[in-house]
């Protein structure tokens, strides 16, 4: 697998230069800068591509080592998924800023379709005994900020009297210090987003959805898929679609990409490889239901990249951010299932035989606790789980496993 590690641009408190030395060979990263809906130049793309590639701050400049080899994300416009009529104005710009990736010689893109909130926790420094740091999402919380926060209409109805009553108890147990955290976290305050809202500004966001159900919102990826697909094939840049993160309904909102069948779907409305989609093994393990052995082994040919991170579920509903090699999912099992798919590329002949995989949130640990980073992505963390991810490819490869 190619071993690759998610940048966040210049402003990143983990330098390219540290990303070097953790063994990392290729970049995910995006241009978080410019606006959402609008086109990505080609000279915004080859900028970020040289300050990647090269290093010009030595004389002669010199190579890193390192390549950009997957975008993500190009974000996609609230219109598109809404199926307003703007919609053909930010899909012509998606189009085109495909086009631009691909002449850079980026090769994937991973996206996502999820309604106005990309991935959501309500606690992004969950304390484990060893004093290490971690994501997490509790129900409470999340309940408490919908119900008795946000104040939004009819939520009442989506939690039973137990998780209500639960959620209140919570909530006036909160200092004002907490409930901002809490606002802040769940709105504003997860890295790789570009927008942060008030309540009355996230209020009027999910307003724009009351007539948008699963059907709709599959029916508007669908539209975009059909649209976009033949653009990326042309480009030769393989689209990976991220699930739902979590994998279930929050604030009223439709969820599409959150279970296996969910994905057969998508997989369906464009029958190539370049309609393809992100593993992400923390996501869709918080589902039970999800089979992510199954997943790989039935639709691997279209398994263009891949996160992997474990997270633990808890009785509730709740669950946090695991060490790469704990938690829910078998990784084991899901490494050797990746390998697997990558030997039957390479007896095929594919060109793409290795597939990008990146260590995701790992935990805050050792002299990261004393520095600013980014909930999930300090550098000493995600260096842990790509260790272990690493020596447990070499293992599965080297005993035959795969």
């Amino acid at each position: 697998m190619e071993q690759t590690w998610r940048w966040y641009g210049p402003d990143d408190p983990v330098r390219l230069s540290d990303i070097r030395q953790a063994g990392a060979t290729g970049i995910v990263t995006s241009l978080q800068d410019i606006p959402i809906g609008d086109v990505w130049s080609l000279e915004a793309l080859q900028e970020r591509k040289r300050m990647i590639e090269w290093d010009d701050s030595l004389s002669p400049p010199r190579n890193r080592g390192l390549s950009w080899s997957v975008v993500e994300s190009i974000p996609v416009h609230e219109d598109i998924k809404l199926g307003l009529p703007g919609r053909e104005r930010y899909i012509e710009n998606y189009k085109q800023s495909i086009r631009n990736v691909g002449a850079i010689g980026v090769k994937t893109v991973c996206y996502n379709f999820m309604p106005v909130l990309d991935w959501t926790r309500t606690d992004l420094e969950f304390e484990f005994e060893d004093g290490s740091l971690a994501l997490r999402f509790d129900v409470d919380a999340f309940a408490a900020f919908d119900l008795f926060m946000l104040k939004r209409p009819g939520a009442a109805s989506e939690y039973s009297e137990e998780r209500q009553q639960a959620a209140w108890e919570y909530y006036e147990k909160m200092t004002q210090e907490q409930k901002e955290n809490l606002q802040h976290n769940i709105i504003a305050g997860l890295p790789g987003g570009q927008e942060g809202y008030s309540l009355a500004q996230f209020q009027e966001r999910l307003n724009a959805y009351r007539n948008v159900d699963d059907a709709a919102l599959r029916s508007n990826l669908a539209y975009f898929l059909q649209q976009i697909v033949p653009v990326a094939l042309e480009s030769d840049v393989k689209l990976a679609i991220h699930p739902d993160d979590p994998p279930y309904p929050l604030f009223g909102l439709p969820r599409i990409v959150s279970t296996e069948d969910n994905l057969r779907q998508i997989l369906s409305v464009y029958d190539t490889v370049y309609n393809g989609f992100t593993l992400c093994t923390g996501s869709y393990g918080v589902r039970a239901d999800n089979d992510l052995v199954h997943m790989v082994e039935k639709y691997g040919s279209k398994l263009n990249f891949a996160h992997l991170r474990s997270t633990q579920r808890e009785p509730d509903g709740s669950f946090f951010e695991a060490a790469h090699l704990q938690g829910n999912v078998d990784m084991f099992r899901v490494m050797r299932a990746i390998l697997k798919e990558e030997k039957l590329r390479i007896a095929l002949g594919r060109r793409d035989p290795h597939i990008p995989m990146r260590a995701d949130h790992g935990h805050t640990i050792l002299d990261d606790l004393d520095k600013k980073t980014n909930p999930g992505y300090s550098a000493i963390g995600l260096l842990r789980g790509m260790a272990e991810l690493r020596g447990l490819e070499l293992g599965i490869e080297r005993s035959g496993a795969a």
